[in-house]
């Protein structure tokens, strides 16, 4: 690999999480030397543009990363073909899907909380899943300062996380009830099932499929991705999932319990000089994270900070950050510019 200005592919550019990369590629002024954007047969030859360059997108094939040094994957189900494949021709793969999130070969990374991992990659580096990097990013903080010993998160996820498809049926729906028409439930909650309800003006508890615990897939992740980055399979978690109808940013109400007690000023303070997590905590002046204004934006945003009524050693906190960025494409990329940043 070229040291500072690697050859970089992005695997389903045209997709919301791949359109997420080349914005935050602009934004970020990420270095490259050549740009590759693939997706499938369906996208290909689709006109891109970046960085006021035209590009066109060639469908994904294993021989589209010969001389690419960093293959940036948006998700999806050919990430398990093609990944392998990449690596092969001498790619780093960080790949956003779960495909390779558990396998204990591959590191799951959220750079600001377990960045020494990405060392141990064999070409292929996991990105978690979105609800796990924004609870951690609250939570690695307190970690640090005691071990958390049990959380308890309810999460209020974004359409978002069900992809471009997600986000168009909420809109569909919404201008449906406004027309008084019925609205039509074809995504929600999980694109694979046979069964869909409207996701306007509705909660669905229920992301993914469930599992024989009766915990959904979306919920295990939490459970397994946590006990992973942490390096720390006692920590007890106890998840919720639950799609509601807004865009882009996720939200989670997080309880969690410490070996030692803690201060409220303590964890304030903790979480402030985190990098990547804002305090947003002013309740006289009615400041907190709201999904409405922390999309579009870096960081994941933490607020309500309080003791629990109960436990002198566990707090609660409201969390908020979009899906797309830290959840998805921004963590991707930060990883990409670590490796960069520490290449020989």
């Amino acid at each position: 690999m070229h040291a500072k200005k690697p050859v970089v592919a992005v695997l389903g550019a045209t997709g919301a999480v791949g359109q997420e990369f080349i914005r935050l590629m602009e934004e970020r002024d990420f270095p490259y030397r050549e740009l590759k954007l693939l997706a499938s047969r369906r996208s290909a030859g689709k006109t891109l543009t970046v960085n006021g360059k035209a590009y066109t997108v060639e469908e994904a094939r294993p021989e589209s990363f010969a001389g690419v040094d960093i293959g940036l994957f948006a998700g999806g189900s050919i990430s398990r073909e093609l990944a392998p494949e990449a690596v092969k021709r001498g790619c780093v793969v960080i790949d956003n899907s779960s495909a390779f999130r558990m396998d204990p070969d591959v590191p799951l990374v959220i750079p600001e909380v377990n960045p020494e991992d990405i060392a141990g990659h064999k070409g292929i580096i996991a990105n978690p899943n979105c609800s796990t990097i924004i609870m951690l990013m609250a939570l690695k903080p307190i970690y640090d300062l005691s071990p958390i010993t049990k959380i308890v998160v309810s999460t209020y996820q974004a359409v978002s996380g069900a992809g471009k498809e997600g986000i168009d049926e909420l809109k569909k729906q919404v201008e449906a009830y406004m027309n008084g028409e019925e609205p039509v439930a074809e995504v929600l909650p999980t694109k694979s099932l046979d069964k869909h309800y409207p996701i306007a003006f509705n909660l669905l508890p229920h992301i993914d499929v469930f599992l024989d615990n009766d915990y959904s897939k979306e919920e295990m992740k939490l459970v397994k991705e946590t006990h992973k980055i942490l390096h720390n399979d006692t920590v007890a978690v106890s998840p919720t999932t639950v799609r509601v109808p807004v865009f882009r940013s996720h939200a989670e109400a997080v309880y969690a319990e410490t070996e030692r007690e803690l201060s409220v000023d303590e964890i304030r303070r903790a979480i402030a000089a985190f990098p990547g997590a804002q305090v947003q905590d002013d309740l006289a002046a009615m400041e907190y994270p709201m999904p409405l204004y922390t999309a579009e934006k870096y960081d994941v945003y933490v607020g309500r900070i309080r003791k629990d009524l109960f436990n002198p050693r566990a707090v609660n906190l409201w969390v908020s950050g979009d899906q797309i960025r830290k959840g998805a494409a921004l963590n991707a990329l930060q990883i990409a510019e670590y490796i960069i940043g520490h290449a020989g």
